[in-house]
């Protein structure tokens, strides 16, 4: 990566303009897979300095990652303090998934009725790299693999605000989408609710949609007030490294 330099350059080079403005995105990408596997586990300090040594970058775009994760609720910024790793109460994150579960169980509907074949077709490739992949594959590209599923779904409603909406709610609940992903006795019954979701929209049911959406959100819930609920200790996020493949809930 190219330092950051205090004289400007008398013929700025395009290419490397666009890798700095990109760089918080790169940053944001690493923090948040270290914020996803536990390696910066809930309630940890993101210190700039100590962090900004550690990645070899400065502090200014270290900030604005820092910023885009808080915008995804993963991180807590503090006025004068270190931002923390976000730990949200189960009844914040419960009150999130209604809302969640309200917009994809329209996007779906939208989906059933508007989705081209192009978008079906896509949509299923999706489908079948979850299930190829789920078992084996890194847990946090198989994540990513599902969350883009969940987003093409809603893409394919045609729907500009419900998508900016969507998009919101769905970025502030990685972290515990990526929680619930992590419980592999329940992959079978994520997998068999994509494979209902794709069968509703090559068939264009919207009941079947409807049925599919709601199991996969019960199935969410009761992942999170298990992981999350006064009985559940530090343990919850402990493994995450070590897991393997996750199909989100």
């Amino acid at each position: 990566m190219r330092g950051s330099g205090t004289t400007p350059d008398p013929a700025p080079d395009p290419a490397s303009d666009l890798a700095d403005r990109t760089r918080p995105a790169a940053l944001a990408r690493l923090l948040r897979r270290e914020i996803l596997t536990g390696v910066l586990p809930p309630g940890s300090a993101i210190k700039e300095r100590d962090h900004a040594d550690r990645l070899g970058v400065s502090r200014t775009p270290l900030r604005e990652a820092v910023r885009i994760l808080a915008q995804e609720g993963l991180v807590t910024l503090r006025p004068l303090r270190s931002p923390l790793v976000a730990q949200p109460a189960l009844e914040e994150v419960l009150a999130e998934i209604a809302v969640l579960r309200r917009l994809e169980l329209f996007s779906g509907e939208l989906a059933c009725a508007n989705a081209t074949p192009a978008e079906i077709k896509a949509i299923g490739a999706l489908v079948a790299a979850i299930a190829r992949d789920h078992a084996q594959g890194d847990r946090l590209d198989v994540f990513d693999l599902d969350m883009q599923m969940h987003r093409a779904i809603v893409a394919a409603g045609h729907n500009a605000a419900l998508m900016r909406t969507h998009g919101e709610y769905l970025a502030r609940l990685f972290r515990v989408r990526f929680l619930s992903a992590r419980e592999r006795a329940d992959a079978a019954r994520v997998l068999a609710d994509h494979d209902a979701m794709l069968r509703a929209l090559q068939t264009r049911d919207a009941a079947l949609m409807d049925a599919a959406i709601t199991a996969h959100f019960d199935g969410l819930e009761r992942n999170i007030t298990r992981l999350l609920g006064p009985a559940s200790g530090p343990q919850a996020d402990e493994g995450a490294a070590g897991d393997a493949g996750a199909a989100g809930g």
